[in-house]
């Protein structure tokens, strides 16, 4: 498999948060809702920038702000993956949640200087625990369009595990904390007191 598609950027911002107990894209960790921080990463390196939400969500973001709202065809994350690959089913997307505080340019640099176009997905992982993360990597046009068929079959609607099953490159990233994940008001606090110290 084979991809020279255009790179795109999705921060995934249509999730619940019942964990965390508010929108985990408005949290300010840097003077600005994340959603609209990791927005502005993504602009830096992307071709286009997209946030991915509820429909009911669209109408209280900013203007100026590219939306894609979720087609409720799949449940979690692939919902709204799968709904940005539907309208712009040629490119590549650069994913990330927007649960993740510390993610930073050079970060997103790395991975995409490390992209390898003929796997499925260049994903970030942990040393430590060598897993790719879904939401923090390039999914490549194919693999998207093996992903619905994979849905389709009932195979499950967990983005890891179809990437485990496929042919994933995994990227480790010079600072491990980039891909600390903010899910909780621990979390929270974790990323606020690692937030501090940079």
């Amino acid at each position: 498999m084979t991809s020279s598609a255009k790179l795109y950027g999705l921060v995934l911002a249509g999730g619940k948060s019942t964990r965390m107990g508010t929108d985990k894209g408005l949290i300010e960790y840097h003077n600005r809702p994340q959603q609209e921080h990791l927005y502005h990463l993504l602009q830096e390196v992307c071709e286009k920038t997209y946030i991915s939400l509820r429909a009911e969500q669209e109408a209280k973001t900013p203007f100026g702000y590219a939306t894609i709202a979720d087609q409720d065809r799949f449940r979690g994350p692939f919902n709204g993956i799968l709904s940005a690959h539907t309208r712009h089913p040629e490119a590549a997307w650069l994913v990330l949640a927007c649960d993740l505080p510390l993610m930073d340019l050079p970060a997103l640099k790395q991975l995409i200087r490390l992209r390898d176009p003929e796997k499925s997905a260049t994903a970030f992982a942990n040393n430590e625990d060598p897993l790719p993360e879904p939401l923090c990597a390039i999914w490549e046009p194919q693999a998207l369009e093996e992903a619905i068929a994979y849905l389709d079959a009932g195979n499950g609607t967990c983005p890891r595990k179809f990437l485990i099953n496929n042919d994933t490159k995994l990227v480790f990233p010079e600072n491990v904390n980039v891909i600390l994940n903010a899910n909780s008001e621990e979390e929270y606090k974790e990323a606020l007191t690692k937030l501090a110290k940079l």
